[in-house]
């Protein structure tokens, strides 16, 4: 069987920067099992994983539009250390998460100079080429109680009449929502990753 939308594929990976540095693996661990066209992964890969069948052995290089999304300085900020309520010392790379209106947003230390400090909400891996290394493990039917999840979830964010909110089973005409989450926030990235075709109205950008 080969990879196409509602199946469940099982595939091992390695993910290495363009310095061939290792980000991520499945190396030695349960293979990563994901639904295709569920949006569970970048779709860039997703986009690569099509048409590929149990045996494949591949290399994808992903770009950052079709990743995490390209950096955006936008969403960096100074603020004062004095906000790190209970840290004892607040140092580059440490990450928290900070409260907004749409929830927790996960956010990282990008450098501290004196009583401030430069927090960075873009992914860690925002404006990097992804390198895939992939074997292709299983590739089955989904079972319609696997596509539940994902069949009434809609990303307009009006109802069918274009007005409104949408009423979350699909009736608007959006047979499911591309960031994971019937168009919340604090399901994305936040940088466009996840190929929502409605993320400028969603996500404000």
């Amino acid at each position: 069987m080969k990879i196409a939308d509602k199946t469940v594929v099982q595939m091992h990976y390695t993910l290495t920067s363009d310095e061939g540095q290792v980000i991520d693996s499945s190396a030695g661990r349960e293979p990563l099992q994901y639904i295709q066209g569920a949006h569970m992964i970048v779709v860039g890969l997703e986009k690569a994983m099509v048409g590929h069948e149990v045996g494949d052995k591949f290399d994808v290089k992903v770009i950052p539009r079709e990743g995490y999304g390209e950096y955006d300085e936008r969403m960096t900020q100074e603020v004062p250390l004095n906000v790190f309520q209970g840290v004892d010392k607040v140092e580059p790379g440490m990450q928290f998460y900070a409260q907004t209106p749409a929830g927790p947003m996960p956010i990282r230390i990008k450098s501290v100079n004196g009583d401030k400090a430069v927090i960075d909400a873009n992914h860690e891996l925002a404006g990097k080429n992804l390198n895939f290394a992939i074997e292709v493990v299983s590739v089955r039917e989904a079972t319609d109680e696997e596509l539940t999840p994902f069949e009434h979830h809609c990303c307009c964010g009006k109802n069918k009449d274009g007005e409104g909110e949408c009423c979350g089973k699909g009736e608007c005409g959006e047979s499911k929502c591309e960031c994971g989450g019937e168009g919340k926030k604090e399901n994305c990235d936040g940088n466009g990753g996840c190929g929502c075709p409605h993320h400028a109205e969603h996500h404000g950008k």
